[in-house]
């Protein structure tokens, strides 16, 4: 794999594909620009060192070419950290759009607009990668958050350009800490799993019992692993068939010495929302009638002496139903936890998604090493699946 720092960029075009897939609110204003702020150190890296940028991305899920979906939303919050003429595209492989392109004069940017307003775009159509790949005279992947689909801009475009294609900072970044997590020499290594489903964490569980130490579980899934440990867990979110494979889990935990932790309480509830009895229990104490939807103040103290105790920390995945202030408290905890190892010199990665959300929600996304950019990518990484996006760039 090529980095950016070993393209020759003075007078050439980078066609770089970035991830501005942020959110917008109802006056479609970016309501968090992390995506975007992390794309800028690349960008800057071509313009100062002579050459132009044209951007592509895809934004939400159109079914037409509806506004709410067009990237001319995103302009203004890159002219806040690029300071540079920004051009803009109506149609990313239109007649006007290679025109725009191939006038684009050092210094400058091109973005062109949403890729999925073409089908062919999550097809991976190779016709229509061919056209984009006009765009620049060289490829750069920095969208880790796509990295794992196989799509036109993300990994076909990338036979257009024979060896000039490079991996972008932020790409080149997220690979570097998900690495220094899973193959460090430092020691002890926890890991963080919560989230509502067992089944959408399995293959990671047994990559991580490989390389970590602990493994604090927490979430919807914590009650799948309690049912697999002979608890009753009422009406809480369960997956009977999965009862087996986290029973399976807890044994491997067990012969390779992991310390698996699972909640010993849980903030409970009558109905799934805050108007329901809300109370505090014991696994031993669980109500048939009541759900679980937060680990209980316990399971925090317990979990909280094996975060301080670690030396590298993976999160993925909130301990509760944080959405909700009632069943946030565990989240919350957990975020400071990994804060205050953080100060005390520990390397923390947030592994996208809900966890990116909630403690970007908590106001500490600046305390903790590192929040990546991307979640179903970050999964699949640490799973030890081969990303499409970043094979491309090989």
């Amino acid at each position: 794999m090529k980095y950016i720092e070993q393209a020759e960029i003075a007078n050439r075009r980078a066609l770089i594909r970035v991830d501005f897939n942020v959110p917008l609110n109802d006056k479609q204003e970016v309501t968090d620009d992390r995506r975007i702020r992390e794309a800028v150190p690349t960008i800057l890296h071509i313009l100062q060192n002579g050459g132009s940028c044209v951007l592509m991305s895809h934004l939400g899920r159109p079914k037409e070419r509806e506004d709410k979906f067009n990237l001319k939303h995103t302009i203004s919050t890159l002219k806040k950290y690029v300071d540079a003429p920004i051009h803009f595209a109506e149609d990313c492989i239109s007649d006007e759009s290679f025109q725009m392109s191939a006038d684009l004069k050092p210094g400058k940017v091109l973005l062109l607009n949403n890729l999925r307003y073409y089908k062919e775009e999550k097809k991976g159509d190779e016709a229509f990668a061919e056209k984009l790949s006009k765009h620049g005279d060289y490829w750069v992947n920095d969208a880790f958050g796509t990295a794992h689909r196989a799509h036109a801009s993300t990994a076909v475009v990338a036979q257009f350009f024979g060896e000039d294609k490079y991996c972008g900072k932020l790409l080149q970044k997220e690979i570097e800490f998900a690495n220094k997590v899973m193959n460090s020499d430092e020691r002890p290594i926890c890991a963080i799993m919560g989230g509502a489903k067992v089944s959408d964490k399995i293959t990671i569980i047994e990559n991580l019992l490989d390389k970590v130490d602990y493994l604090l579980i927490g979430g919807g899934m914590a009650y799948t692993f309690l049912r697999a440990k002979g608890y009753r867990v009422g009406t809480s979110l369960m997956e009977m068939e999965k009862v087996p494979t986290a029973a399976a889990l807890i044994k491997k935990a067990n012969r390779k010495g992991v310390k698996l932790l699972t909640p010993v309480d849980s903030v409970v509830s009558s109905e799934f929302g805050e108007n329901g009895t809300i109370k505090v229990v014991r696994n031993e104490d669980f109500p048939n009638e009541m759900m679980g939807l937060d680990i209980g103040p316990q399971t925090f103290e317990y979990y909280y002496d094996t975060i301080l105790n670690s030396k590298i920390i993976l999160w993925n995945g909130p301990m509760g139903v944080f959405e909700m202030e009632k069943f946030s408290k565990g989240t919350f905890a957990v975020a400071n936890a990994i804060v205050k190892a953080t100060e005390e010199g520990a390397f923390s990665l947030i592994g996208g998604g809900d966890s990116a959300a909630a403690i970007a929600q908590a106001g500490l996304e600046d305390k903790v090493s590192y929040v990546s950019t991307g979640g179903g990518a970050m999964l699949e990484f640490l799973e030890g699946k081969t990303l499409p996006g970043i094979a491309a760039l090989s």
